[in-house]
């Protein structure tokens, strides 16, 4: 099992050259990239949540268009419309950022539920209707939303069906001191600085890469053990006291997908209960909806999870 842990290398090394830290958010962005799921990133203005998306989009080397979400944007402004064309008499295709191979929805909590919704066909699909038409999307096909706290002024929750389309909810936390000082060395802080170390970043995978990786994904064994172990994580979250909604049928999935993806990454053909645990907060973090005693309490997603997994018996 190479192709997956060679990807994630030489993508660590190259997105390392803009990007201090985060190592966790690359990982799994890797993890989601080859299991064809979708990625939201949360965190603070100043993460540089936009631009390591910038520099994994150059090591890859495919199309990368980046969408800012507002609260005037239309469904249109996504997906795209139809134009007509009074010298030739008839309508055509104007396509919306959708068509592209890794889209960034950057703040996609600042808009209203109808423009998000505007994503849910092509997250799922891979395709989008526009007048009653079915357009196909280019392959590989990624979305990476960015996300502001809930909290913060002007941004809107995003509807369940919405957030049950990403794979990942990544939540970005701040530098360490090490980390920071190394962000004030590495970068000058204007935007020719950053378009430098952004054209330093070599093409190191394509999508036949991608491709081999899922493919080699997709080979892992899992055993009957760690199924049931998944199915169990994800059934008492429908049953605890802290939960008014639990995971789906659907996260049960995703999870064992991600699982199988992380366990090539490490090098191994076969999942174990460790690949499961590390992936089921941000797989669930963003699937279950805490009671409202819950949050009066202070309780987070990430706290509940933990107490549900720590009661599962783990398979020998």
């Amino acid at each position: 099992m190479n192709a997956i842990s060679e990807l994630y290398q030489s993508l660590d090394r190259e997105v390392g050259k803009v990007i201090v830290g985060q190592k966790t958010a690359l990982r799994l962005i890797v993890v989601a990239l080859v299991s064809e799921g979708h990625v939201l990133l949360e965190g603070v203005p100043g993460l540089a949540k936009t631009t390591i998306v910038r520099a994994l989009s150059a090591a890859l080397g495919l199309e990368f268009r980046r969408l800012q979400f507002t609260p005037d944007l239309m469904p249109s402004d996504v997906i795209g419309t139809q134009i007509f064309d009074f010298q030739q008499g008839k309508f055509h295709l104007v396509q919306g950022p959708v068509f592209t191979n890794i889209l960034l929805a950057d703040e996609i909590n600042r808009s209203p539920a109808k423009t998000q919704s505007a994503l849910l066909e092509a997250m799922q699909e891979r395709q989008v209707s526009i007048e009653g038409t079915a357009k196909h999307l280019p392959q590989p096909f990624l979305v990476i939303a960015t996300e502001n706290p809930v909290e913060y002024e002007g941004t809107y929750p995003l509807p369940e069906a919405q957030l049950d389309r990403f794979l990942f909810k990544i939540l970005l936390d701040y530098p360490s001191a090490e980390e920071e000082l190394t962000i004030l060395k590495q970068h000058r802080g204007d935007n020719a600085g950053l378009s430098e170390l952004l054209r330093s970043v070599d093409k190191v995978a394509d999508a036949d890469v991608l491709r081999q990786a899922k493919e080699e994904s997709m080979s892992v064994s899992i055993q009957p053990a760690i199924s049931k172990y998944i199915i169990e994580i994800v059934r008492r979250t429908r049953d605890d006291e802290n939960i008014q909604l639990g995971g789906s049928p659907r996260a049960s999935l995703y999870l064992q997908v991600a699982a199988r993806t992380l366990a090539a990454l490490e090098g191994r053909d076969y999942v174990i209960p460790d690949d499961v645990k590390e992936l089921v907060f941000p797989v669930l973090r963003h699937r279950i909806l805490l009671t409202a005693s819950s949050e009066v309490e202070g309780l987070g997603a990430d706290e509940v999870l933990r107490v549900v997994v720590n009661s599962v018996p783990v398979p020998r």
